[in-house]
This record gives structure tokens, C-alpha cells and sequence, in this order.
């Protein structure tokens, strides 16, 4: 039997105005996260282009000096609902978090975009970094490695819900009159240490048995997190090797749960700045950082460092910083590169402005492929979470420049082959967990 080749997974980042902080005054550029027709034109793109699935990344406060795509945008669960009318077969993955939500809130919610799109959903597990998110739910924020305790019974109490039902479970017969056979519902019962659930869920069980359960965190407990519950894992990485030690790191944890290491996609971020040629794509660059204004780029660095680093010469070194309790990968993350390359604090702040710390490649669109391509054949990547620096015209660019050439290389789909995001990723269906009690 002949294996099918590894192809490269594709997802997009949907960030309305675009991810670069000043991609929305790029000439031609649209915006706004709020803005229904654009997200909507954004979603036709990626979905013409055949990549595996948009994303889309939430948070729970905001201000105005916030990333211009996250000041003000739609509630994402609803937006997904709003964009499985208008899409057929691209994924549709969305943040939510387990530290400010309800499990049975959020498998309903999940459960019903999976039914509406026909099986393409995704979750996006976060457990929310930042811990101003506490004032608008009158709590505390729990510390790191609580906050990913929480997560992990989280995730299972929703799997559970998930299940409550077998297939085939709402017969309707009219004959017998019989709508819903109690014999093939499940009551999950959970009694742990963070949540207390009886069940069943009020809605037949997910096309998908499951939606695509997505995860993004890097620290060490995120990454145990990822290898005992995650389909797909979003990082950032700032370079190859390191990206290959983080791909090592995770498939081997995969593996050591007794999971398939191929069944967990890591897909790094990758912004590229397209130009017809390498020099057209740095003047593109040096455009939108010519419009960073570090007022606005500093935030952005305060809240990845988990430390405020305005007070200091701007043009001066990173100086040292204690450990985060918010994003701590990412503040590791940023500290390392601004060491390595002897950056300023300015330096490195119109490098978050760019990427938020995710890898910018610069170039034509053979010099993208070329990059994408290394890191998926050297153990960095099995996709990209692709990053435009704004819309529409960032998305087109790849779409009918770079996909191409992957495609000609045989490392990317022609056509959807399947009608699911389990099948994108050539996941099966899970089986319903209480299928072994009537064995």
C-alpha cells in the first residue's frame, strides 16, 4: 500500500485589519474586525485558495491602544456561525477560554457551528494569559500552572458532552412514536476538582464526533496540554532551529501519551511580505514600520514581555526582566531574540508591531515557498497559521502567487478531498467514549 505524500497544511489568521499594527494604512488596504462584508470577502479567498482553515484568535478586554484588529471585533463563535452559511468546506477554528467559560456552554456552542457548517469546526483552546481579563468577570486570576489544570478537565468535560449521544440517536419514527432513543443517551456525570456537570448535551452529537481541538501554548504546560488533547498546534517561532526543538519537544510528548505523533499538526506562524522582488518586499516592510508609531508598538511588547518596559531608553538594550505569568513562551521567546540580536528596545517593538514574535519572512514568492518548504521538510513545521500583514491584498498575494508554486512542488492540495476539517487533516472520527460500556 502506498502511502499518500505529506502535504503541507495551510490555515489564515483572520485579523481584520490585518496583523502588521499599521497593515490597515497599507494603499488598498480594507479593515476592521467588526466589518462583516470584508471578513466575509477575506473567507472567499482563503477558501478559493483550498487552505485547510480559518482562525480566528479572541480576547476578553480591550482599549484603544490595542491592536488595531482586536480593539473592536465580533463575538468569534458568532462570526463562525456567520461564516458557515457563506463558506462549504474551509475549517472554521475560534478562540475560547476555559479560564473565563462554561464547559457546557462551550461544547453547546461548538457542537451547534459543527452541525451548521456540516463538520468543520475547531476549537481553539486557550486558558487566557493576561490577568486584567479578571476584572470583567469579578475573579482572580489564577496563576499559570492552574490556569492549564483547569484547562485539562476542561477539555475533557466538553469531550464528554461531546458524546452524550450515539449516532443515530434522534430516530423520529413516527410509526412507534419514538423522537429520541433513551438508550443511546449518556448522562457524563462529572464531579472534579474545578467543575461539577451532569449532561446530557441538548444537541445531537457533532458531525465530527469531535470538532478539531486546537492549542496554542508553548510553555511547558501548554505543551503537556497539547500532547494529551490537541489535533493541531499553533506556535510561534522566531527561527528553524529553534522551531525544529520545539517540533521535537512536542511530537515526542505526543508519543509518550501513546498518540500518534503524525495525528497532531504543528503549524507555526509565518507572516510574509510579498514583492516582485526581494527589494520591493523590504520597501513594502519599511513602509508599515514607517508608520509604527511606538506609542503604539510598546504596548504590544509591554503585554508580550509581561513587563513594562516604557520607562527605558527606547534605543537602549532589553533590560532585564522578571519571569512572565502571561504569555510566558512568548516573553522567553522575544527576550531570546532581542539577545541574540542585540536589539533595542525599539528594534524589537517594531518587530512585535510586525509579527507579535511570529516568524516575518521578507521576499518573492519563491523566496517564501522556498522558506515554508525547508521548514516542512526539516522537522520545523507540518503548516503555517499564514499571517498577512493586511487585507485583502496581503491574502491575494499568497493565493495567487505562493500556492502556486507550492502546488507545482506537489506540497499542496489541488482540491478539497474532503467535506470536514477532521478530514483536512486526515483525522478520524473518534469513537463515542461510552461505546466500550455496552460492550
Amino acid at each position: 500500500m502506498t502511502l499518500p505524500k505529506r502535504q503541507i497544511h495551510l490555515g489564515l489568521f483572520l485579523q481584520g485589519a490585518g496583523h502588521h499594527v499599521a497593515g490597515w494604512r497599507y494603499p488598498g488596504a480594507e479593515s476592521g474586525s467588526e466589518n462583516l462584508p470584508h471578513l466575509l470577502r477575506i473567507a472567499a479567498t482563503a477558501e478559493r485558495a483550498k487552505f485547510d482553515m480559518l482562525f480566528l484568535a479572541d480576547g476578553l478586554t480591550s482599549g484603544a491602544d490595542a491592536h488595531p484588529s482586536m480593539i473592536a471585533r465580533f463575538e468569534p463563535l458568532t462570526l463562525l456561525a456567520a461564516l458557515a452559511m457563506a463558506t462549504s468546506r474551509i475549517g472554521l477554528v475560534a478562540t475560547a477560554s476555559t479560564t473565563y467559560g462554561e464547559p457546557f456552554h462551550l461544547a453547546r456552542a461548538f457542537a451547534s457551528i459543527d452541525h451548521l457548517s456540516g463538520g468543520r469546526a475547531g476549537w481553539n483552546v486557550v486558558t487566557t494569559s493576561y490577568a486584567r481579563t479578571a476584572a470583567n468577570f469579578g475573579a482572580v486570576h489564577p496563576d499559570h500552572d492552574e490556569r492549564y489544570a483547569v484547562a485539562e478537565e476542561f477539555v475533557d468535560v466538553v469531550k464528554g458532552l461531546w458524546d452524550s449521544w450515539d449516532d443515530g440517536a434522534f430516530p423520529k419514527d413516527r410509526d412507534r412514536g419514538l423522537y429520541a432513543d433513551p438508550a443511546k443517551m449518556h448522562v457524563l456525570n462529572h464531579a472534579g476538582k474545578y467543575f461539577s456537570v451532569k449532561g446530557p448535551l441538548n444537541i445531537p452529537r457533532p458531525p465530527q464526533g469531535h470538532p478539531v481541538i486546537v492549542q496554542a501554548g508553548s510553555s511547558d504546560p501548554g505543551q503537556d496540554l497539547a500532547a494529551r488533547t490537541a489535533d493541531v498546534v499553533f506556535t510561534a517561532q522566531e527561527n528553524i532551529e529553534d522551531a525544529r526543538c520545539f517540533y521535537a519537544s512536542l511530537k515526542a510528548r505526543v508519543t509518550a501519551q501513546g498518540r500518534d505523533p503524525a495525528s497532531v499538526a504543528i503549524m507555526p506562524g509565518f507572516l510574509p511580505v510579498i514583492g516582485a522582488t526581494t527589494q520591493e518586499a523590504r520597501d513594502k516592510l519599511a513602509t508599515l514600520e514607517g508608520w509604527t508609531d511606538p506609542a503604539h508598538a510598546l504596548p504590544l511588547l509591554n503585554e508580550r514581555l509581561g513587563s513594562d518596559v516604557s520607562g527605558y531608553d527606547l534605543d537602549g538594550p532589553l533590560p532585564d526582566l522578571p519571569p512572565s505569568e502571561q504569555l510566558q513562551s512568548r516573553s522567553r521567546l522575544l527576550i531570546g531574540l532581542a539577545r541574540r540580536e542585540n536589539l533595542t528596545i525599539r528594534q524589537l517593538a517594531q518587530h512585535v508591531a510586525a509579527g507579535r514574535g511570529h516568524r516575518l519572512v521578507c521576499g518573492t514568492p519563491v523566496e517564501i515557498a522556498d522558506e515554508m518548504q525547508l521548514w516542512f521538510e526539516t522537522g520545523a513545521a507540518d503548516g503555517f497559521n499564514v499571517m498577512p500583514p493586511y487585507f485583502p491584498g496581503g491574502l491575494e498575494d499568497f493565493a495567487d502567487q505562493v500556492v502556486p508554486i507550492l502546488r507545482e512542488r506537489g506540497l499542496f492540495r489541488e482540491e478539497y478531498e474532503s467535506t470536514t476539517l477532521r478530514g483536512h487533516f486526515g483525522l478520524p472520527r473518534p469513537e463515542n467514549r461510552f461505546a466500550a460500556e455496552r460492550v
